[in-house]
């Protein structure tokens, strides 16, 4: 089950983001390390840069962390939900990105529908169980991929958010335990090499106006993504 307090935050976008990055960035770095995921690169595609190589990476969002690196008990908080099976990234410079995500865990409004929709993507869209679309219910967000540079750093900009629906409650059970999920699939380009912060932007955590806990602790909801 999700952490959840329920205090409303500001729905300025710009004054929300900056907010978010900041917490992010202060607790995520604090936390344990995190096992490595390397894209995979295959192949080339064409972009409006020229064709260049085409990494993958495949995520899953969960509503406990029993499924991702903590190991099957869930480690110190198994009943917090986490991305798996790591939140420590890795993907070439000048390249284009392909993340498939799969969520897994139920959802509700999210406090900023800013963050209901695609940015930095692609074509400024992204797929939700194989259908292109700009956008999905903020009445009905698991949670989002968001991914962002350190405050005042001298690195190529990279903003790149993702927006993952929820679950539905009748959703039949699979043999892993969790209920089907919806499949998110997204690009972005890579510049220069640089290093990153992402994570969730749908407040199901604690303390922090639900920013807490989960939400910005490194190998849950909050990771680092190394472009190079």
């Amino acid at each position: 089950m999700r952490i959840r307090t329920g205090v409303a935050v500001g729905t300025a976008v710009l004054g929300g983001a900056v907010v978010i990055t900041l917490l992010g960035t202060t607790l995520s770095l604090a936390s344990e390390h995190s096992p490595e995921l390397k894209a995979a690169v295959r192949g080339t595609a064409g972009t409006p840069q020229g064709r260049l190589p085409h990494a993958f990476l495949h995520l899953a969002t969960y509503p406990d962390s029993m499924a991702g690196e903590h190991g099957s008990d869930g480690g110190a908080h198994p009943d917090w939900v986490s991305y798996g099976p790591t939140t420590t990234l890795q993907v070439p410079a000048h390249s284009e990105v392909t993340v498939t995500i799969d969520q897994y865990d139920s959802g509700g409004t999210i406090y900023n529908d800013y963050f209901a929709h695609p940015h930095g993507t692609v074509g400024g869209t992204e797929t939700v169980n194989g259908k292109t679309v700009t956008g999905i219910d903020p009445d009905n967000v698991g949670h989002t991929f968001t991914l962002h540079m350190f405050p005042n750093s001298t690195q190529p900009d990279l903003f790149v958010s993702a927006a993952l629906p929820a679950v539905a409650d009748n959703a039949p059970t699979e043999k892993n335990g969790y209920q089907k999920p919806n499949v998110v699939t997204f690009s972005f380009i890579t510049g220069a090499p640089g290093s990153y912060i992402w994570n969730c932007e749908f407040p199901c955590g604690t303390e922090y106006q639900s920013f807490g806990g989960p939400m910005s602790t490194k190998g849950y909801m909050s990771g680092t993504l190394k472009v190079g």
